[in-house]
């Protein structure tokens, strides 16, 4: 458990490195991170041209960023859920379902306003 006894600026600077931990992890554990963070790197310059207007390019932007932090939830919850046992249980498949739907429909959403704005 973290030390409660660290406030201020110390505690801003351990969180700032424990999410730099949660990146590298992610990066080397997870292809899928991986993969969308190349789609982030190949639609951002995209987002600059499509978008007709600030407030687009930051929501072509955003559906992108939401995937990927959709992504990191899903596989916090799976590292979770496997340090918890490896035998199959049917709570434990349903939260890795879930999480993974949450992924899909987070894609899902960035095709949809990738799209809309696209044809618009």
């Amino acid at each position: 458990m973290a030390n409660q006894k660290i406030t201020g600026f110390t505690r801003i600077i351990n969180a700032v490195f424990y999410s730099w931990a949660g990146f590298k992890a992610a990066w080397q554990q997870e292809a899928a991170f991986r993969q969308e963070v190349g789609l982030l790197v190949f639609l951002l310059p995209c987002a600059i041209f499509v978008g007709d207007n600030v407030m687009e390019r930051l929501f072509l932007i955003a559906c992108v960023v939401l995937v990927l932090i959709v992504e990191l939830i899903n596989s916090a919850v799976e590292a979770v859920v496997d340090r918890i046992g490896s035998e199959h249980h049917e709570l434990s498949g349903r939260a890795k379902d879930i999480a993974s739907a949450a992924v899909m429909l987070s894609i899902i959403w960035a095709a949809i306003v990738w799209l809309f704005i696209l044809f618009n």
